[in-house]
């Protein structure tokens, strides 16, 4: 395998990263027909998600970098598409399940950090769920950000809520796996 092939995965990473300010500078000094622009540009960074994952996985070149980068990355982007739903919309209900969604990414985060420092990061790999959790989320975002009509709106906000409810049913089942290890904490404090 060449060197630059396994170089890929972590360009797109850092492409996706790269995004975030783009995302949101265009987004602010935009008019509406950027509308268009600002949702091109979270759809092909969304896309990079899963072709980076693909190419690291099919050509095994996966890094400890990109291992760490591609969460983060995820994080960013998400985090600013649904804080710029938020401020565009002003409405409870996008708010509510943007709230929801990023405490979720950061309790998970810390879960999976804290249990990697005892050794058990295998058990918290990502679910099946966690990734039907995140193209819904990613199309939800996609369709709010377009500004299209009200039928965009609506499914948007439908798609988001339905990625709210498995991003509530995976954390949970994240915090089961972890349990054990977090009652052994609590009866030592």
């Amino acid at each position: 395998m060449s060197l630059s092939l396994s170089l890929w995965p972590n360009c797109l990473t850092l492409a996706r990263i790269l995004a975030v300010p783009l995302l949101l500078a265009l987004y602010l000094f935009s008019i509406h027909p950027l509308h268009w622009v600002v949702a091109g540009i979270f759809l092909l960074a969304s896309l990079t998600d899963w072709l980076d994952g693909f190419l690291a996985r099919r050509y095994e070149c996966s890094t400890p970098l990109g291992t760490f980068l591609d969460p983060v990355a995820d994080k960013l982007l998400v985090s600013t598409a649904l804080m710029i739903t938020i401020f565009e919309y002003q409405n409870p209900w996008l708010f509510g399940f943007s709230v929801i969604i990023i405490s979720r990414e950061i309790t998970v985060s810390a879960l999976r950090e804290w249990m990697a420092t005892r050794g058990k990061s295998a058990h918290l790999k990502v679910r099946h769920i966690a990734k039907v959790k995140t193209a819904l989320q990613m199309t939800g975002i996609f369709l709010l950000l377009t500004h299209f009509n009200h039928l965009t709106f609506e499914l948007g906000t439908y798609a988001l809520c339905c990625a709210t409810i498995l991003t509530l049913y995976s954390m949970i089942q994240y915090l089961r796996i972890a349990a054990q290890d977090l009652t052994f904490i609590v009866k030592q404090t």
